[in-house]
């Protein structure tokens, strides 16, 4: 009888075990990327043909967007090789654009990051048919780009500086300009900030007949360096580079064509540059006309300026406003008639699509309390615009497709989450990725009227491993605060979770202008990751949009106009407040972290909140808005001359004698971005007010701190003061 009922107990225990869930841990997240969903590496759509492309340890492979049969290996791994002599393989691979003809491939080689979206590689020009390998510009100096003209026979790229281009028959370079000089004179690229803010690093393109070239000259000169110290030596290096701050002056921008034939480079005169933005420069297809956008300063009026490079005549052709600020986007699309275009425009109070026929009607298309995300595809042969949209739902993104004349509008995926398409360039086929809150991403292949053909990667082998690390579900929380403002979160809580004990509550938040983290979406799996190693320790984890997030239209996101933080914060507290009024949450023990934006916004909603939060987390914030860049922040701010009061009344800095509560601030001392100087002036404020506080810094880390074992590091210092102190 014994022996039985120990071979029950042992029975049960082994049952047990096996049915407990392994333990998340920091190093599963970010040494081993145990739950990171995955891609599909290199995909790539042809051209002109129904054909798509993918890298595989071989080369990159072709295959059918109707059969999904692989067809060929277009580049091999093996050929490079060979033809480079070791040099070009595809481990070092990281990125490649086909020619319009897809005879030949920009393979760009060895890629170092720069900035945000700014880098460095080698580039070479493979022939497929003749199996030929050409190295760009021939020297082994990195390139900033390298972009093939529409008939494959020329590449334009940027070199020290300066622009060239290349014929690929003779190998004869042309040099463009001559004046390029580091950190005062930038030819076809963009400067710091217009790549921070204005989403762009390349600023130069050919023509569509590969004729003339237009780029943007970016004179830096006047322009304030900022400088920061990099420990690397006995004596640290001083790091500099051109910074403009809020209410400072911008690099004078000049808009330049140059002509292949003649040799001929000529200045666009576009009136005074002095306080103003030149974001885009587009060609029309007859390859005469340049269309350039001029933002003015406050980035509230976007002018698009039609420029005929023969006659030297131009025009306003179509003009954007708002009474606030506009955001500049790539959402315009020229048609092949030269006379129309297609764009989003808030000027009705949400985002919405127009048809623009050049200097004259503007015809909205769609409309409704609903925002249009961003436009996909337009098809001119069939007259049908792509679009993604919350109108299923404002936590939503799906795909629609709608005509020229606005009507005829069609639902093309499921209404219960978050698309992302990538459509091949004839329209017939598109790539979907699609998730939902607790779904993982889902990647597919669909004709263009939306039936799935197959499937390229569903994720499935990452959620296993999250099965059996006992992942738990998100769910959506909805209330309205006490000044009637309605707002959307989501909540994670223990597997275990008792309705009748009481919760410590994580909190964490980003809050920028026009952004969105409650959605209906997988997105940011290395945070949620985290929260679930929280959730495994009996915490409740939550995260609240608040006004001046994406979706809702202008009312809702331009409120905080003029006063960034303010709405941001209180709403911040709001959410709180109303979790301290849930039965199952311990209301003395509620957190708030955030990164960048959302670290500015922890500290001021510590800060401000009068008990709200037992303590926040802070990693490269900024503390006061004065010290950042002038794009960013003159768009929701305007300057510092013109709204003192906005720029003070919402600084953590200004309220640092009234923190209450543990707080932790982190910093990387070479961040370009949100500057380690906001830390040090907030330290200032904390020492002055002589309240206690705890800080720590990542030497010689920029703004994402990563590099070795630093995410991990960090990570672990997060999850080790939420235990310590909430």
């Amino acid at each position: 009888m014994k022996r039985i009922l120990l071979v029950t107990l042992l029975f049960t225990a082994i049952c047990s075990c096996f049915g407990q869930s392994k333990e998340i841990t920091i190093e599963r997240i970010w040494d081993d990327f145990y739950f990171y969903p995955r891609g599909v590496a290199g995909y790539t759509a042809m051209p002109k043909s129904d054909y798509y492309t993918v890298v595989k340890r071989a080369g990159i492979e072709r295959y059918s967007f109707a059969t999904g049969d692989r067809l060929d290996m277009l580049v091999s791994n093996a050929d490079l090789d060979r033809l480079s002599k070791g040099f070009v393989n595809i481990s070092k691979l990281s990125s490649y654009e086909f020619s319009s003809d897809e005879k030949k491939v920009v393979l760009a080689i060895d890629e170092e990051s720069i900035w945000r979206r700014s880098s460095l590689a080698y580039y070479y020009v493979y022939d497929i048919e003749n199996k030929t390998l050409t190295m760009v510009a021939d020297t082994n100096t990195k390139l900033h780009f390298a972009f093939l003209s529409e008939d494959g026979q020329k590449v334009l790229f940027a070199r020290d500086c300066d622009l060239f281009y290349q014929n690929l028959a003779t190998g004869v370079i042309t040099q463009i300009t001559h004046d390029g000089q580091e950190n005062a004179i930038f030819n076809g690229y963009a400067d710091w900030v217009y790549e921070e803010e204005l989403d762009m690093s390349s600023a130069a393109s050919w023509s569509p007949d590969g004729s003339k070239i237009a780029f943007l000259r970016f004179d830096q000169r006047r322009v304030k360096e900022y400088n920061f110290a990099l420990y690397d030596e006995l004596y640290p290096t001083d790091f500099k580079y051109k910074y403009p701050k809020a209410g400072e002056d911008n690099s004078l921008v000049d808009v330049y064509i140059y002509d292949i034939a003649t040799k001929a480079l000529s200045k666009i005169d576009l009136g005074d540059n002095t306080n103003c933005y030149f974001p885009r420069v587009y060609w029309l297809p007859n390859s005469q006309d340049a269309v350039v956008l001029k933002l003015n300063r406050h980035q509230n009026q976007l002018d698009f300026i039609r420029y005929n490079t023969i006659t030297k005549q131009q025009d306003i052709v179509y003009t954007d406003r708002n009474d606030k600020w506009l955001d500049v986007t790539d959402n315009y699309y020229f048609l092949k008639d030269g006379k129309t275009m297609i764009v989003t425009s808030e000027r009705d109070g949400f985002n919405h699509i127009y048809k623009v026929t050049l200097g004259g009607e503007v015809k909205q298309l769609t409309s409704g309390n609903w925002e249009v995300n961003e436009i996909q595809y337009v098809n001119e042969d069939k007259k049908l615009i792509y679009y993604l949209s919350n109108e299923s739902g404002v936590l939503n993104r799906d795909l629609y497709v709608i005509n020229f004349d606005g009507k005829k509008k069609q639902l093309l995926t499921k209404g219960d989450g978050w698309a992302s398409t990538l459509f091949s360039p004839n329209g017939n086929y598109y790539r979907l990725q699609y998730s939902d809150l607790n779904t993982l991403p889902k990647y597919t292949i669909h004709e263009a009227k939306g039936k799935e053909l197959r499937v390229l990667n569903d994720n499935k082998n990452v959620k296993e491993t999250m099965d059996k690390y006992g992942f738990v579900d998100r769910e959506i929380i909805h209330f309205t605060t006490d000044d009637g403002t309605e707002l959307y979160g989501w909540m994670m809580k223990p597997a275990d979770f008792d309705a009748n004990k009481k919760y410590p509550v994580m909190m964490t938040c980003y809050g920028g202008p026009g952004s969105q983290q409650v959605m209906n979406a997988y997105s940011s799996a290395q945070d949620l990751a985290f929260y679930q190693m929280l959730a495994q320790k009996g915490y409740i984890c939550v995260c609240v949009d608040g006004r001046g997030t994406a979706t809702r239209g202008d009312a809702f996101k331009k409120v905080i106009y003029q006063q960034m933080g303010k709405y941001e914060a209180i709403d911040q507290i709001a959410a709180a407040n109303w979790l301290k009024k849930q039965a199952f949450v311990d209301g003395d023990r509620i957190g708030i972290w955030g990164w960048s934006f959302g670290g500015y916004l922890s500290a001021l909603s510590l800060f401000r909140g009068d008990g709200a939060f037992k303590m926040a987390i802070s990693v490269a914030p900024v503390t006061n808005w004065r010290y950042y860049d002038n794009i960013y922040t003159e768009r929701f701010m305007r300057t510092p001359q013109e709204n003192p009061d906005g720029y003070d009344l919402n600084s953590p800095t200004t309220y640092a004698k009234d923190l209450k509560g543990k707080y932790l601030l982190i910093h990387g001392t070479a961040d370009d971005n949100v500057h380690f100087q906001n830390a040090m002036e907030l330290v200032k404020a904390l020492n002055e007010a002589g309240v206690e506080y705890d800080q720590f810094f990542f030497p010689n880390k920029n703004h994402f701190i990563m590099g070795g074992n630093t995410r991990t590091y960090l990570y672990h210092k997060l999850s080790k003061y939420i235990l310590e102190n909430l």
